[in-house]
């Protein structure tokens, strides 16, 4: 059996943004020689997500003004979390959006749906995180 291992860096400019990765993971696959196998990616943040969803920018602002409505960032003082920081909503946003995906690799392809696509979720941006992409198969 086969395993590779890499790590994707972001560093996201604005507080929240919805990244689509889904061609960085693909282009591990290909590097990583599996045909048959799982590719797991996580975030590797307590405030950053990986999840599966479709392309759309529509929908991607309505994730964003719901999980706001969710776990509104102000007022910071609403944490008990923020002495400190103020990210005490992006740990939940995480939460909620969820770490990782797992998904199969069929003929050295990712075998999704038809509009699945693989996003960073970032919700306390402006720094470098890394999102872990590990491959097994043969």
């Amino acid at each position: 059996m086969k395993n590779y291992r890499k790590e994707l860096w972001f560093e996201v400019p604005t507080r929240r943004a919805f990244i689509n990765i889904t061609g960085q993971v693909q282009q591990c696959i290909d590097q990583s020689g599996v045909k048959e196998g799982l590719v797991l990616v996580n975030a590797m943040h307590i405030t950053a997500s990986v999840f599966i969803n479709d392309d759309e920018s529509g929908l991607h602002h309505d994730y964003d003004v719901w999980l706001e409505k969710l776990a509104p960032h102000e007022p910071v003082s609403q944490y008990h979390h923020n002495i400190g920081e103020d990210n005490a909503d992006a740990h939940m946003k995480r939460q909620i959006m969820g770490r990782e995906v797992v998904v199969a690799i069929t003929d050295g392809r990712l075998d999704f749906g038809t509009w699945e696509r693989i996003f960073y979720g970032e919700f306390d941006g402006r720094r470098k995180k890394r999102v872990l992409v590990k491959i097994i198969g043969e």
